[in-house]
This record gives structure tokens, C-alpha cells and sequence, in this order.
């Protein structure tokens, strides 16, 4: 196969810009509010317990599968078998589908940086104030289009020169403010009105503790079933993306380091944020707080930064800098999936592609932001939740489309192609697969009925 005009300069290039990808916004509001819901510590061991299997057969499968066909996901499922060519089709429409709203939750973001860094935090801490952001018909298109056109302008800029110079700053920074966050929320110490003294170490102490009160069968099911589909939105598979970043990496990178090393990245921030987040919920709100749900970052942060004065203002500073850079890393590498795909369909360069891409998604991203004011509609959705037009979105990519296609790829390559197809590649250098036989149970046996019964639950087939 011959090799790709573009690359990764080499392994540090391709783990920071895969974990940047991998490390989104889901890691710092989505996981948090899974870990106080579902057990604490007893969510984070499943966790932990699925990295190490499913993702990293996932993660593995689509890197491999990148660099051996040298291919984004439509030419790479056709160069494997050209019948399953539609494999690559479904995969491809994932981040067209992702793509018309992530740049609207980054606005989102971006607004309250900017309302940190103008000195409006108090105003964030108000009710009402999410919902009267996201229903107004212009702040958050403008919000939503700045964001856009800034991750429009890095894939613009090209692999190396936009793309990997980007992560290489970003994700480090970002790994610092995420540990400098973490530790000050150790520290913390709020008295109630009713007198009761909270520690931030009492908040990491709850979120670490397995909570087993009330666990039965079908909880603990549930508690699966949320564990595996954080994984499976975190780690960025099954929807092209880490084909395409496999695609840009060289011959001699070792893969096998390569997959450790997006894993650790992506796990630790993981844990981090809910080490920075739980604990200062906790001792502002006490364990009510933790019932926030997905309204966590937008409506209960706030809050809990206003409490902690004028520290606050900082902190929420820090915190919101933080989700922009983890928001942006993987809105670029949706949009890059996209672009590469579109490339070597239509045969036309970069620049061109990327800018007819841009005005699309500027649209899209407008459409999107406005579907809480002027294009408000209410629909119910199979697995019982009411969505707007973001919520539409986003089940469909990832709640329909994903498990779906993981079922079929872990099928394509554990039973057709046979798992020797992704081996042969991680060993191409002659390094040691270590984790060879567990990959190949995997994928074969194990990872197509959890696809399934994901996907059968998501879809609200499996109430």
C-alpha cells in the first residue's frame, strides 16, 4: 500500500493527538457524573476492568486496522473486503453526524470561559442561567461558530503542522491544570448551615469507596452498561477516527506502546476529573450534589465555585480552560476523520476540502444551537428520554450507529478476516504482542456480545 502524504512525525506526535482525541469533554463531565451514580468506587473497578479488555481490543482493532491499510474508514473496510465496503460508509457517517453538534457544547464551554474570565462568575452560579444561554437565538450560535471555525482552521493546517502541534502543547498543559484542579480540590473545607464541617479528602474518599448498598442483579448490569458506553464514547473507536489517526503513523512507531500509552492517558484524566469534580461537589453540596446528572459542569460547578469565593473565580478559570482544550482536541480529530474520508473520495486536496467542510458545519453548527430557541421541538426517543435536535444527534451517532457498528466489526475481524489480520500488524516489527490471547478471545467471543447487548439497551429493545 503506498504510503500517505500525510503523517504523524512519530510515536510522541500520534499518542499525544490519538489521547487528544480520546480525552474529551466526556471525560471531564460524562465520567464524574457516572462515578457518583453508579457506585463510586464500584463504577471505576468495571471501569478500569474494561479498559484493559474491551477498549484496548477496540482501540487496537481500529489502529491496527489504520495503519496496515493505510486508509480512512470507507477505503480501509473495502481494501479488507470490498463486500463490507458499507462498514466503512456506516463508520464514516458517525463523526458527519457528531460533527453538527460538538462544536455547539464547545460554544458552550467557551461562553463560560469567558464569563470566568470576565469577572461574571456569580452570574454563571444562578438559576436559570444555563437555560436562558442556550434558548437565546444568538450568543450561542456566535459561541458555536467561533469554536467551529477555530478547529476548522487547525485541520486546515494540515496533520503535522495543525493537527500534532496542536496536541503536542494542548495535552500536556491540559494534564497539568487537570492535577493542579484535583489537588487544590483536596483541600477544600466547607461548614454547612446545620454545622456539619465537609473535606474535600471526605469527597475522594466517596468517590473512591465501592458503594454496594441496594446492588442487585440488574443494577449491577446497568452499572456495566454505563461503564462500557463511557468507554466506548472515550476512547474514540468505532467511528473512523482512529482509523484515520492509525492511517497517519509510520511504519516503525510500535503500536503495542502506542495503544498503553492512549490508554493510560485517557483513563488517568479520566479519574483525575472525577477526582477534581466529586470532591468539591461534595463538600459544597454534600452527596444531594452528586445527583446533578448531566447537568453537573453547565449548572452545579458553577455553584460550587461561586461558594469557594474568590478562589473560585480562578478555579472555575482553570476548569473551563481545561474542557476547551480536551473539547477542541477531539472536535478536530471528528472533523479530521471527516476530512480524510471526503479526500480520498473526491480526490481533492486538503485545503479545499477542509474549507467547503468548514461552511457546512458553520451551518450545521447554527442549525444545532438554535434547537432550544427558534427550532425548539420536543420528540421521544426509544430508550425513553425526550430529545431536542443536539439530543437527536447524539443518540443516533453514538447510542444507535456505534454499538452497531462495533458489533459488525468485532464480527468482520474476529470471524472473517481472523484476529491474525490485526496481530500480524502489532507485531510488524517484530515487537511482542503481549496481550495476543486476550485479544483474540475478544474479539471473537466476548466483545461481539457485549456490542450486542449494548446496543439492543441503548436502542430500548433491552428496557
Amino acid at each position: 500500500m503506498e504510503k500517505k502524504a500525510s503523517s504523524f512525525s512519530g510515536q510522541i506526535g500520534f499518542v499525544l493527538a490519538a489521547a487528544g482525541s480520546a480525552v474529551g469533554v466526556g471525560n471531564l463531565w460524562r465520567f464524574p457524573y457516572l462515578a457518583a451514580k453508579d457506585g463510586g468506587g464500584l463504577f471505576l473497578l468495571v471501569y478500569l476492568v474494561l479498559v484493559l479488555t474491551f477498549g484496548f481490543t477496540l482501540l487496537t482493532s481500529d489502529i491496527a486496522i489504520g495503519r496496515r491499510t493505510k486508509q480512512s474508514a470507507i477505503r480501509a473496510y473495502e481494501t479488507m473486503r470490498p463486500k463490507w465496503k458499507f462498514l466503512g460508509i456506516l463508520t464514516f457517517l458517525v463523526p458527519v453526524l457528531i460533527m453538527t453538534y460538538y462544536a455547539v457544547i464547545g460554544g458552550w464551554i467557551t461562553k463560560y470561559a469567558a464569563v470566568y474570565l470576565t469577572g461574571q462568575s456569580a452570574a454563571a452560579a444562578e438559576d436559570g442561567y444555563f437555560t436562558s444561554f442556550i434558548t437565546s437565538p444568538v450568543s450561542p450560535v456566535v459561541f458555536a461558530l467561533l469554536f467551529m471555525g477555530v478547529t476548522a482552521f487547525i485541520v486546515y493546517n494540515g496533520v503535522e503542522g495543525g493537527i500534532e502541534r496542536v496536541s503536542r502543547y494542548m495535552m500536556p498543559i491540559l494534564l497539568v491544570l487537570v492535577v493542579v484542579i484535583a489537588g487544590y480540590a483536596l483541600t477544600l473545607r466547607h461548614e454547612d448551615a446545620s454545622g456539619q464541617m465537609r473535606t474535600g479528602l471526605e469527597g475522594l474518599r466517596y468517590y473512591l469507596t465501592p458503594h454496594m448498598e441496594g446492588l442487585t442483579v440488574s443494577r449491577f448490569l446497568q452499572i456495566l452498561l454505563d461503564a462500557m458506553s463511557q468507554l466506548f464514547f472515550s476512547l474514540s473507536v468505532s467511528m473512523g477516527i482512529m482509523i484515520t489517526y492509525g492511517s497517519y503513523v509510520k511504519p516503525d512507531v510500535d503500536l503495542n506502546k502506542a495503544v498503553n500509552q492512549i490508554e493510560i492517558f485517557d483513563t488517568g484524566v479520566a479519574l483525575l476529573a472525577g477526582a477534581m469534580i466529586i470532591p468539591a461537589v461534595y463538600v459544597f453540596s454534600g452527596t444531594e450534589g452528586m445527583s446533578a446528572g448531566p447537568s453537573l459542569m453547565f449548572v452545579s460547578l458553577p455553584k460550587v465555585f461561586n461558594a469557594m469565593g474568590k478562589a473560585g473565580m480562578f478555579v472555575g478559570i482553570l476548569f473551563f480552560v481545561t474542557a476547551i482544550f480536551a473539547t477542541l482536541t477531539s472536535c478536530i480529530s471528528v472533523l479530521e476523520s471527516i476530512t480524510a474520508n471526503c479526500m480520498e473520495i473526491f480526490h481533492s486536496g486538503r485545503k479545499k476540502t477542509v474549507l467547503v467542510l468548514a461552511v457546512i458545519y458553520l451551518a450545521a453548527s447554527a442549525i444545532i444551537a438554535l434547537g432550544y430557541s427558534i427550532f425548539y421541538f420536543e420528540v421521544q426517543l426509544p430508550n425513553g428520554s425526550v430529545g431536542q435536535l443536539l439530543d437527536i444527534m447524539d443518540y443516533v451517532s453514538n447510542s444507535v450507529m456505534m454499538p452497531f457498528i462495533a458489533l459488525l466489526s468485532t464480527i468482520l475481524i474476529g470471524w472473517v478476516m481472523t484476529p491474525d489480520y490485526v496481530i500480524d500488524e502489532m507485531q510488524r516489527n517484530g515487537e511482542t504482542f503481549r496481550r495476543k490471547k486476550l485479544y483474540r478471545v475478544m474479539i471473537r467471543y466476548v466483545a461481539p456480545v457485549m456490542m450486542l447487548v449494548l446496543f439492543l439497551q441503548s436502542t430500548g429493545i433491552l428496557a
